[in-house]
Formats: structure tokens, C-alpha cells, sequence
């Protein structure tokens, strides 16, 4: 499964599959909903980002996402894992279009 980008897409790509008998799955272009380490990338850039002062160097901003990284609760990675049997069948009931939030 990958997720069509150019890349994932290359022809050395496509040959190490087909030698590894690699069966790849249809899967739409940039499809958020069924990917849940995009809601936790984005709270985390929401919490670095709203932090004062700024990091000003790439060791502050490292430090800070690391700093960020530990505070995510483990309960919402824990609800947006739980919440994928039902994004599944609401994207096959949607026949794979957006989810209406």
C-alpha cells in the first residue's frame, strides 16, 4: 500500500516489487482520513508552533518537537487508533470520497 505519490511510483520501485512478488493495493493520492499520524503531525506542529519564544535554531526546534512529542496524550493516540474500524467503514460507505466533518 502506498499512497501514489511519485516516489512509491518510480520505475526502480516498481521493478523491486514485481521481483519481490509485491502485490500493491489501490489506494487514493493523499488520503488523510486513513492515515492517523497526520492528526498527531499536526498537533504537534500546532504546539511548536504557538510556542514562546520561537526556537531559534535547529537545536531549539528539535528540543522543542521532542519536548512537544512527549506531551501528546497517550489517549489521543489512543482514540484516533480506535477510531479507524470506524473511518474504514465510513469510507467504504462513502465509496472512498471525503468524510464529512
Amino acid at each position: 500500500m502506498d499512497d501514489n505519490c511519485r516516489p512509491h511510483r518510480a520505475n526502480l520501485v516498481e521493478d523491486f516489487l514485481l521481483e519481490e512478488g509485491i502485490v500493491r493495493m489501490d489506494w487514493p493520492a493523499s488520503f488523510p482520513d486513513m492515515n492517523p499520524i497526520k492528526h498527531v503531525s499536526d498537533s504537534l506542529g500546532r504546539q511548536v508552533a504557538g510556542r514562546r519564544p520561537h526556537p531559534q535554531s535547529l537545536q531549539e526546534l528539535e528540543r522543542a518537537i521532542l519536548e512537544e512529542w512527549d506531551r501528546i496524550p497517550q489517549l489521543m493516540i489512543n482514540s484516533l487508533t480506535d477510531s479507524m474500524p470506524q473511518i474504514c467503514s465510513t469510507l467504504l460507505a462513502v465509496r472512498g470520497n471525503h468524510i464529512p466533518y
